[in-house]
C-alpha cells in the first residue's frame, strides 16, 4: 500500500496532536501531585505503562512531553515508558499467549475468539519528586 507525502504528513500531525493532549494531561497530574506546602519541589521522572493497543506512540509522546514540560516543575523530568505487550486468552481452548501479529488468533487451536488480557494500558505508575534545596 502506498501513501502520498501529504497523507503521511497528515497522519503524523494527527498522531502528534493525540500525544500532545496526553502529554499535557500527564503534566497536569504530575503538577497536582506536588505537595502545596513546598514550592521548591521538582518532578524528576514520570513512569508510564503503555499498552501496544493503546494507540499511543511512545516516541511521539516523549517528543510532546519534552516540548510541553518547559517552564513547569517538570522541566528536567524524564519520561520513563514501559511498553506492555498484547496478551490474550483463547475462549475456546483457554491458551494464553502474547500477540505479536496484526492478525489475532490462538497460537494453539487457531481460533479467533480471544479475550484481551493486557495491551490497552495507559497508566501513570509513579511520579518521582525531588526537593531542589538539597
Amino acid at each position: 500500500m502506498s501513501c502520498s507525502y501529504e497523507t503521511k504528513n497528515q497522519y503524523i500531525k494527527l498522531n502528534i496532536m493525540h500525544e500532545m493532549g496526553i502529554a499535557l494531561q500527564i503534566i497536569d497530574v504530575a503538577v497536582r501531585s506536588i505537595p502545596k506546602t513546598n514550592d521548591q519541589v521538582q518532578v524528576e521522572a514520570v513512569h508510564l505503562r503503555i499498552g501496544k493497543l493503546s494507540a499511543v506512540v511512545p516516541q511521539s509522546l516523549t517528543f510532546c512531553f519534552d516540548i510541553t514540560k518547559k517552564d513547569t516543575p517538570l522541566a528536567n523530568a524524564k519520561l520513563q515508558i514501559e511498553e506492555i505487550p498484547i496478551t490474550a486468552k483463547c475462549r475456546d481452548c483457554g491458551h494464553e499467549m502474547i500477540i505479536t501479529e496484526a492478525f489475532f488468533k490462538c497460537s494453539q487451536c487457531q481460533e479467533g475468539k480471544l479475550e484481551i488480557l493486557s495491551g490497552r494500558e495507559l497508566d501513570i505508575v509513579s511520579i518521582t519528586l525531588s526537593d531542589t534545596e538539597r
